[in-house]
Parts: C-alpha cells; sequence; structure tokens
C-alpha cells in the first residue's frame, strides 16, 4: 500500500513537473488509483499548479506516460514503476546550457520570416535576442528568486531596446516589428492561456479562472515591455530619427467608422442606397508595407520577404528546433511525427487563413482541428502519446495565430494608445487560444464519434 501511494503521488509530480496538461491529470491519476485498488481524492491548488505547471520536457513526458501506460496495463510492477519515475525525476536536463541556447536562436530566426515577415538580417537579430533571453531564463532567472519576478519584463524591455535602435539605423536595414515579435516569441503564454481554456471548457473553474489571469496579467507586462523598450531608444539612442517613422506609421494606421453610408447622388436612380455596418479607410499610397515593415522592391535579396516556397523547409525547421528546445529526444522516432503534424497544422492554418482573412479565431481552429485528428488517431491506432506528437503543432499554432490577428507590436501616438496596444495583445492571445481550444474538442468529439472505445490511459491535450 506505500508503494502505490508513493507511485501515485510521484505519477502527480512528474506529470506536473514535465508539463502535462493538468486539465487532463485528474482523470488519470483517478484511473490509476482504481486500477491499484486504492482509495484517494485529488484537488488542484490554483497558486501551486500556476508555479508547477513550467517548463514543457517532451521525452521525459514521454516516458512518464509509458510508465504510467505500463502499470496501468498491467506490464510494469507498481514498484518497478515507482523506481523508473524516481529516475525521471533525478534526471538532468536532456540538453546543456549552449545547445538550449543555441535551439532558441534557431526558433526565433526562423519564425521570424515564417510569422512576423522578417528578412533574412532581421532573423540573425532576433535569434540573437531570443538566445540571450533563454541564457537569463536559464541562468538568471533560475538562479535568483528576485530577477525571475522581473525576468519578462527585463527581457521584453531589451529586446524592443535593441530592435527599435537597429530600426533607427538610417537606410531602414531592420524591421522593428519582426524584430521584437519574433525575439520575444519564446516567453510568449500561449500555451498557458490555451490550458486555462481547456480547464474552463472542462469546467474546471477554480484552476482554470486563476490561471487566465495570471496569463493575461503576464501578456500585459510583455506588451509594456516591448513599448518601454521603445520608448527608452526613441528617447536615448536617436530621437531624431523618429519623426521619419511617421511615414511608416501613417501608411499602417486605418480609420475605421461604424455607422451608415447613404449615396446622396440625385442623378442616379438608387440614390437612397445605404449601407450599414463598419467602414475602415487606410492610406493605399504606400504599397511596399508587408507585416508592417516597409520593403522597397528595389532593395537586394537579404531585405526582402521570403519568398513562399521557402515555406516547404522553413517550418519543419522550425518544428524541429521548436520540439528539440522543448527537450524531445533528437534519436527519438515520436520526432517525425511531431514535425510533421506541425507542417500539417500550419499548412490548414494557411489555408484557412486565405478563406477567413477577417475571422481571426477560425484559422487557428481548422489547423488545432488538423493536429487533434492527427494526434488522437495516433494515439488511438498506434499506442503512442497523443499530447506530446501534438504540442509542438499547437504551440505553432500561437505565433502564427497572433501575427495574422495583428502581430505583437503596434504603434501608437499618445500614452492612451500605448496602453491599449498592450490591452489589445492580451486579447489577441485570448482569441487565438479559444480558436484552439474549440478546435481540440472537436477533433475529439469526432474520434470518439468514430472510435467510443476510449481509455483511460490516453494523454491528450
Amino acid at each position: 500500500m506505500a508503494a502505490i501511494t508513493k507511485f501515485i503521488l510521484l505519477l502527480a509530480k512528474a506529470f506536473l513537473t514535465f508539463g502535462a496538461p493538468s486539465h487532463r491529470v485528474e482523470r488519470q491519476l483517478f484511473a490509476a488509483s482504481d486500477k491499484l485498488l486504492i482509495q484517494a481524492s485529488f484537488a488542484y491548488i490554483p497558486a501551486a499548479f500556476v508555479r508547477s505547471s513550467g517548463r514543457i520536457a517532451l521525452s521525459a513526458l514521454n516516458n512518464v506516460h509509458d510508465t504510467y501506460r505500463g502499470v496501468f496495463d498491467d506490464h510494469i510492477a507498481v514498484q518497478d514503476g515507482l523506481y523508473a519515475l524516481d529516475r525521471i525525476l533525478r534526471a538532468p536536463p536532456l540538453y546543456p546550457l549552449i545547445a538550449r541556447c543555441g535551439l532558441a536562436f534557431g526558433c526565433a530566426s526562423v519564425i521570424c520570416p515564417v510569422a512576423f515577415g522578417g528578412s533574412f538580417i532581421d532573423m540573425w537579430v532576433s535569434g540573437t535576442c531570443a538566445c540571450v533571453l533563454q541564457y537569463l531564463g536559464l541562468q538568471a532567472a533560475a538562479k535568483s528568486s528576485v530577477y525571475a519576478n522581473v525576468y519578462e519584463i527585463s527581457v521584453s524591455i531589451i529586446v524592443s531596446f535593441v530592435a527599435r535602435s537597429l530600426s533607427s539605423i538610417p537606410g531602414r536595414l531592420f524591421c522593428y516589428s519582426s524584430i521584437s515579435s519574433a525575439g520575444v516569441v519564446l516567453i510568449l503564454p500561449g500555451f498557458t492561456i490555451l490550458i486555462s481554456a481547456l480547464e474552463l471548457t472542462s469546467r474546471n473553474i477554480l484552476c482554470g479562472s486563476v490561471r487566465l489571469i495570471y496569463a493575461i496579467i503576464y501578456t500585459f507586462f510583455l506588451g509594456f515591455g516591448l513599448t518601454i523598450g521603445s520608448d527608452l531608444s526613441i528617447l536615448f539612442v536617436n530621437h531624431k530619427h523618429y519623426n521619419s517613422l511617421g511615414v511608416i506609421k501613417s501608411a499602417l494606421k486605418a480609420d475605421v467608422i461604424h455607422g451608415t453610408f447613404t449615396a446622396h447622388n440625385t442623378s442616379n436612380s438608387m440614390a437612397d442606397l445605404s449601407f450599414n455596418g463598419t467602414f475602415g479607410f487606410v492610406n493605399a499610397t504606400n504599397s511596399h508595407i508587408s507585416r508592417g515593415c516597409y520593403r522597397d522592391p528595389s532593395w537586394p535579396w537579404y531585405r526582402q520577404p521570403f519568398p513562399w516556397w521557402t515555406m516547404f523547409f522553413l517550418v519543419p525547421l522550425y518544428s524541429a528546433c521548436s520540439s528539440l528546445s522543448n527537450l524531445q529526444s533528437f534519436r527519438s522516432s515520436r520526432l517525425p511525427i511531431m514535425i510533421i503534424f506541425s507542417c500539417c497544422s500550419y499548412t490548414a492554418n494557411k489555408v484557412s487563413n486565405w478563406f477567413l482573412s477577417d475571422k481571426g479565431a477560425l484559422a487557428p481552429a481548422a489547423g488545432a482541428l488538423v493536429i487533434g485528428l492527427l494526434g488522437n488517431m495516433y494515439s488511438r491506432w498506434s499506442r503512442g502519446t497523443a499530447f506530446t506528437s501534438m504540442v509542438t503543432g499547437v504551440l505553432f499554432l500561437v505565433p502564427s495565430g497572433l501575427a495574422q490577428a495583428g502581430g505583437l507590436t503596434g504603434n501608437y501616438d499618445s500614452s492612451v494608445q500605448q496602453y491599449y496596444s498592450s490591452f489589445t495583445l492580451g486579447l489577441r492571445m485570448i482569441q487565438v487560444a479559444i480558436g484552439v481550444t474549440i478546435g481540440l474538442f472537436v477533433s475529439q468529439s469526432i474520434i470518439f464519434a468514430l472510435s467510443p472505445g476510449s481509455s483511460a490511459a490516453e494523454m491528450a491535450f
């Protein structure tokens, strides 16, 4: 009995340590307790769970789930499972610090042209910023609880300061929007907001609401850090050059008017024709703006956005870097599955965005529906782990969805617009998370309708 109790406690600790979906943990612990013939009750404590579900470790989580399934199916004794969980929890990180910083460089440098329209020279700057960000997170923030409290806002200020300073260089060599957005992509709370939405949909009101509020406030801090870093650069580095940015800002602005448009041409038989709705007016005199970046057609190739055909190798490259950055073993046979699922998710998201360009939540829902179907079918019919095979593609939907919804950074002319820009970033994160949540639940409904024999040992979103 003592071994069974300790096994369940270590199982809960391992699930939460390596980033398992918390709204599924309670169900799996109850299933393990029933299988091992022990009476147990479990309760979430929001403050503890917000802090305990930290970085995802895919290989370790796969090993934990394999151990859990082995004990559940009576292939492994409880005592052997206990020893296996203890070894997994005591094992050092899969990759050393320098390798993890290199993977962060790869993720940010690739996502810069893929999602935020960066050029060849922009991607190197954003990758360097992400490398520094990762080093500070793994070294300074991990060793100092004082710095950990201000880690996110400090690195967002640094990234935004560097991006704005480089974009102020005469000649417009660098794009502020693409560098700043890609530089902080690793600390976006997209996974936290997604888990909170899934918890609320699963009627886990207590943990879901606490986690959602935490993620929203976190996003506000991130947005304020970006605007503060930009302001500091304008104030101390090159204040005069900021006036020239007005040309780009005016080209990016759109005046939105709600009301009725009525034709007053009395010579026309349709003079009484009127339209009700929302009308947007943009400055169309400058057609060289691409995703918030000015791109002159006469510039050389390394200052232009990447052509569409480069996505065929950039998207798999980002998927591989993202999986390895989340501590997936490069020797694992699951890695190609993660890359394929992520590419399918990105393709569905991109195609749906062509037809639903003004529906911010539906495009991520389409990508989540595809990866949800693939992940659940993989789990049902090949005995794989659905969650770990899906997580790379789901995380890919966050920067893609944010880029389609308007990006992370925005221009502002007053303090009111500055606060509104940070607030808008939080709303975009929620919009993307809701779309992904809908897609994942619809995919689970379809799989359950086709194969109702669900196993309690499965772990999915």
